[in-house]
Order: C-alpha cells, then sequence, then structure tokens
C-alpha cells in the first residue's frame, strides 16, 4: 500500500490528540488509513504526518470525517539516508 506525508496547516496551536486518538485511528480503519507518526512543528501550528493508504482520496475523506486539515498531500516512496543510500519509507 502506498505512503503520503500530509501537511496540516492550524490557525492556533496545534492539538495534540491524545484523548482523540482512539476515535481518529476509528476513523482511519473505516476509510481503509493507517497513521504511522507525525512530527509538530516548534511554533505549533503545523505538523506533517506519515500515512499508509490506498489513496489521496482516503486520506481526504479520514481528514473531513475527523475535522482536521489535508493541506498538502504527497505521495513517498522512499528515503535518502545521509549515507547516500535509499531505504524504504518505514
Amino acid at each position: 500500500m502506498p505512503y503520503f506525508i500530509i501537511e496540516r496547516n492550524y490557525a492556533e496551536d496545534v492539538p495534540v490528540p491524545l484523548e482523540a486518538a482512539p476515535g481518529l485511528n476509528l476513523i482511519n480503519d473505516e476509510e481503509d488509513v493507517r497513521w504511522l507518526y507525525s512530527f509538530l512543528s516548534v511554533d505549533r501550528r503545523r505538523s506533517y504526518c506519515l500515512y499508509e493508504a490506498p489513496s489521496i482520496e482516503a486520506i481526504r475523506a479520514a481528514a473531513v470525517r475527523a475535522g482536521i486539515p489535508a493541506d498538502v498531500i504527497t505521495e513517498v516512496d522512499g528515503r535518502m539516508m545521509p549515507s547516500g543510500t535509499l531505504a524504504g519509507v518505514v
């Protein structure tokens, strides 16, 4: 299944969804989307999330249902390592 990086932009500090995570994961399961992990910007106004999903449309559907932004979605297929080698996404 393809991997995607999602950039989410917020007008205020990103709400850290500790208690919301089970609900988000349930929505993701229903859309066949898997949230792997996220990075949070220092200003807490952006997050960058790695997802596994069948399509961009599935990610957008999950984000709409969850009420969270999905401003930029980019499919990725590998990582460039400091050694100059390529590795899998996960």
